[in-house]
C-alpha cells in the first residue's frame, strides 16, 4: 500500500512541475507579446539577431569570424569558457535607438553581460571599454553580487541598480528588455515583464553617473550613440535565445 501511495505522490508531483513549466512558458510568451504589442506604433520592424538555427548575425570582437566557444544548443546560443578569455562577440551591424529584447540563462555562480554601444577598435581591446553594460548574473553565488545593487543582474552596470531583484532561479530564462533612445535621450531596462528603471543615456546626467562610477576616466566609455550590441565572455557558461531588435530611428 505504501509504494502505491508514493508511486501516486510521485506522479503528482510529476504533473504540478509539467503544468508549472507550462504556467512559466505561457507567461513569458504573454510578456513579449506584450513587447512587441507596445511597439507596434514605432517605426520600423523587428529584426531577428538570433532565431536557434543561425549565429550569421554574430562575429567576435576585432574578429572576422566567430569565436568557436559560441555555439547553438537546442536552439539557445550558447557559450562554453576556453583557455583564453575575451571572446566576446558582436552583432554585425550596428545601432542607434532601439529596442532589443532576448531571453538569458546563467549557469550556476556565472557571470555575463549585455553590452550596447560597443565601439570597435583596436584601440580598445575589450568590448566593455566602451558598451555600457546590463548585468547578467546568479545573485546567489557570483561574489560580483556583494560588491553593491549595480552589480547584481538587471543593473546598469556600476551605474544604477534595479528595484528588486526580479531574476529567475538558476538554471531558467530571464527575459531582458532594452530601449536605448538618444532622440528622447531615454534608456529603459525590463526584466521578466517589470521595468527596473529608466536613465539618460548622454548629456550632463550621463557624464554625472560616469564620473561617478568606476569608468570615470575611460576614454572610450558611453561615447558612442551608434555601435555595435555586444555578449561577454567572463569565463561562465551562459545561454541566450530569442534575440530581436527593433530600430527606433
Amino acid at each position: 500500500m505504501k509504494k502505491v501511495i508514493i508511486v501516486a505522490i510521485t506522479a503528482m508531483s510529476i504533473f504540478a512541475c509539467k503544468e508549472k513549466a507550462k504556467e512559466v512558458a505561457a507567461e513569458t510568451e504573454t510578456v513579449m507579446e506584450k513587447i512587441e504589442e507596445e511597439a507596434t506604433n514605432q517605426t520600423g520592424e523587428w529584426e531577428v539577431l538570433f532565431d536557434g538555427t543561425s549565429l550569421d548575425s554574430w562575429r567576435g570582437y576585432v574578429s572576422e569570424g566567430m569565436y568557436p566557444e559560441w555555439t547553438i544548443e537546442d536552439g539557445a546560443m550558447a557559450f562554453s569558457p576556453g583557455a583564453q578569455g575575451g571572446k566576446n562577440i558582436i552583432t554585425k551591424d550596428q545601432y542607434t535607438n532601439f529596442v532589443l529584447s532576448l531571453e538569458w540563462k546563467i549557469s550556476e555562480a556565472g557571470n555575463s553581460g549585455i553590452f550596447w554601444g560597443v565601439h570597435e577598435s583596436p584601440e580598445f581591446k575589450e568590448a566593455y571599454e566602451t558598451g555600457p553594460e546590463i548585468q547578467v548574473l546568479d545573485n546567489d553565488k557570483h561574489p560580483d553580487a556583494k560588491n553593491g545593487t549595480t552589480h547584481r543582474a538587471g543593473a546598469l552596470y556600476d551605474l544604477i541598480a534595479p528595484k528588486e531583484d526580479y531574476t529567475k532561479p538558476v538554471g531558467e530564462w530571464n527575459l531582458c528588455i532594452l530601449e536605448v533612445n538618444h532622440k528622447t535621450n531615454l534608456g529603459k531596462v525590463s526584466l521578466n515583464g517589470t521595468e527596473l528603471f529608466t536613465f539618460p543615456v548622454h548629456g550632463e546626467e550621463w557624464d554625472a553617473m560616469v564620473a561617478d562610477s568606476k569608468f570615470k576616466g575611460w576614454k572610450g566609455f558611453g561615447k558612442f550613440e551608434t555601435g555595435h550590441i555586444g555578449l561577454q565572455d567572463h569565463s561562465d557558461p551562459v545561454w541566450y535565445r530569442n534575440i530581436k531588435i527593433k530600430r527606433l530611428d
